[in-house]
Parts: structure tokens; C-alpha cells; sequence
């Protein structure tokens, strides 16, 4: 890292658009799972409470920073600590996810999530405060939660296989999801304004669930919600916006109308076929991926083989950010994501 601002970093650059040589580097849940570092500080912390703790939250983040050399940290937080703030009562079960003790499913219910504002986040902000001193010119990528993927975990209650409830609601009381989606709108597109005023260079939002979805579903009941959530910033054209899902290959298009700088491609689909299905659709954005975060466990020579291979591929985008098609596994090890990062900053074209 060279630059002398964060907006002027090789991430923030090769998310406007602009070709980086080499490409910049960082790794969707670096901060934390695979680290005996995070391991040990969170023990005895549930996730929420850490999420919430400005010490815990600036420790947590810079970890990965420390060890991999990455060129962008990503906050430490998690996509229900917005819905916590605004009165939501849910809890990270280990080993289950997030679980809401009582679903949204009807109006009254929709009657009990208020919107966000900054004074239920202040720790939020401090936390952002405190990285973005800490990691000087190096960018912060600030985070939330896409609405439906939100949505989805106050429908159903907890994590769902097949979203039967959510898409039930959605198609049985369209007036209902569009109330409910719009709301979550507010609340997720706040928690990124938070963190951008506090300092945040980038954002990402994450449709986790979002690939459950079929296209018409996603374009008629989903992509105008992102597009609010998106369009908080809409004042700071200079903080790019990425937007990642999982399992989105047929959204990818889609996705990029949300009002995204970067669509995040999954490992599922080959990064020359998402940057052409971009172009041809019209959309001038970088892209960000693709590694399969279960090549980690490979031997070091068809990895190798893996990482070059992206990182070639990516230089026919409008900007190209290298990362996971989605993030590290838990027992992946450090050393390795380590390695990738050395390689990935060696090869210039």
C-alpha cells in the first residue's frame, strides 16, 4: 500500500473502474472464523455483544489486516446487528445463525420494526472511527444486509432451505412485502450512511439469500428495495458500492441495476462469463471474485494454477477486485489465504 488516502487506494480505484496492476485483494468473512487470534478474543463473547463492542469490533477487523496483508478490511459486524438496534428480539445461535423470537408475518407485525436512526448506532460509528485512524491509507469496507435476505430471516424466523414463508408473503401479500422490504430499505441503507459519514471508503451489501430467487421474483418483488438501500449514498458518488449474493449467476445483470460501482460474482459462475453478461447488458462495472473458498484446501499447485488463472481473467473487466466467490470457511488455514495474498501481489501483468 502506496497511496496516501484511502479514496486513491488500489481497491477504491479498481472499483471506479480503473484497471489495477496488481489487482487489489481481500476476502469476504476474513475477519475472524479461520484466525486462532479471533478464536481467542471472542471466547466467552457472544457474537452480537462483539459485534457492538467498539474495542472488539477495531481488534477483530484489523486481524486480518495484520496477518494476510489484505488490501481492504472489511467491519466486523453482522447483517441482524441493525434489526438488534432497532428493537428486533433475535439472537446468533452458534451453528444455527441468526433466530427471531417472533417472525414478521402480518401488518401488526410490520407495526413493530421502527426505522433505524444514527443515535441507536453510536458504537457502530466509533468502531468505524476507530479503523479508519487505525488502517490509515488502507480503505474500510463498510457492510449491510440486502432487505430480502433481512426480509427472509424475519419471515421465517431463522436461516430457511427453500424461503417457503417468504415467498409465500411475498406473492400472497405483495402490498405487505413491498411495506416490509421498503422499511428494511431504510434500515440497511442507514446502517451504510453511519458508516460511511464516520469514515468507511467502500461499502458492500450482501444479498446472501438473494439466488433463491427466480429473476421475474427478484426484478418485480427484490431489485427496487436494493436500489433504495443502495441509493442512501446516492450523496457520496465517491464511496463505491459493491453488491454480492450468493448464487446469483442468472442476476448478475440484475443486480448491477441496483446502482452498484462492483457486482460480486460467486464461484458458481466463470468470471468471463459474468464480465461479459455485464457488458452486454450495458453496465460499466468492476466485478469482484471468484476464487472457490474450498480451493483453499487443495494442494498449493493447482491453487496456484486457480488464483492466476482469475487474476488473468479479471483484466477484461472494467476493474477487477480479486476475492472468494463467497467467504473463507472456518477451518480454512490462515497461512494459505496468506500465500494467496503474496501471489496475487506478485503478478503484474
Amino acid at each position: 500500500m502506496t497511496s496516501a488516502a484511502p479514496d486513491q487506494s488500489p481497491l477504491v480505484r479498481a472499483a471506479h473502474g480503473e484497471p489495477q496492476d496488481p489487482p487489489p485483494v481481500w476476502f469476504m468473512r476474513q475477519a475472524g472464523r479461520s484466525l486462532p487470534e479471533y478464536r481467542e478474543i471472542r471466547e466467552g463473547t457472544q457474537m452480537l455483544q462483539a459485534c457492538r463492542t467498539p474495542d472488539l469490533v477495531t481488534e477483530i477487523t484489523l486481524q486480518p489486516v495484520r496477518r494476510h496483508g489484505v488490501d481492504a478490511a472489511i467491519f466486523f459486524s453482522d447483517i441482524v446487528v441493525p434489526l438488534q438496534a432497532v428493537g428486533v428480539d433475535l439472537d446468533i445461535v452458534p451453528g444455527t445463525g441468526p433466530v427471531v423470537a417472533d417472525p414478521i408475518r402480518t401488518r401488526a407485525d410490520l407495526d413493530r420494526l421502527p426505522e433505524l436512526t444514527p443515535d441507536q448506532v453510536p458504537d457502530i460509528a466509533e468502531s468505524v472511527r476507530r479503523l479508519v485512524a487505525e488502517l490509515g491509507p488502507r480503505p474500510l469496507i463498510g457492510f449491510a444486509g440486502a432487505p430480502f435476505t433481512l426480509a427472509s430471516y424475519l419471515v421465517e424466523g431463522g436461516p430457511s432451505r427453500n424461503h417457503e414463508r417468504t415467498k409465500a408473503l411475498m406473492h400472497g401479500d405483495p402490498q405487505l412485502w413491498h411495506d416490509l422490504c421498503a422499511r428494511l430499505a431504510q434500515i440497511s441503507g442507514e446502517f451504510l450512511r453511519v458508516q460511511v459519514e464516520a469514515g468507511a471508503s467502500a461499502v458492500q451489501l450482501f444479498d446472501s439469500w438473494a439466488g433463491a430467487l427466480s429473476r421475474a421474483d427478484y426484478r418485480e418483488h427484490v431489485l427496487a428495495h436494493s436500489r433504495t438501500a443502495l441509493s442512501a449514498l446516492d450523496h457520496r458518488r465517491e464511496v463505491p458500492r459493491i453488491h454480492f449474493g450468493v448464487g446469483t449467476g442468472e442476476l448478475l445483470t440484475d443486480m448491477a441495476e441496483a446502482g452498484v460501482d462492483v457486482v460480486g460474482v460467486d464461484y458458481r459462475v466463470a468470471l468471463p462469463d459474468a464480465i461479459d453478461r455485464l457488458a452486454a447488458a450495458g453496465h460499466r462495472v468492476a466485478v469482484q471474485g471468484n476464487l472457490d473458498p474450498a480451493l483453499l484446501f487443495a494442494p498449493w499447485a493447482p491453487l496456484e494454477q486457480a488464483v492466476r488463472r482469475i487474476v488473468a481473467e479479471g483484466r477484461a473487466a472494467h476493474g477487477h477486485i480479486v476475492n472468494l466467490g463467497h467467504g473463507v470457511l472456518p477451518s480454512t488455514d490462515p497461512d494459505v489465504i496468506t500465500r494467496v495474498v503474496e501471489l496475487i501481489h506478485s503478478l503484474h501483468d
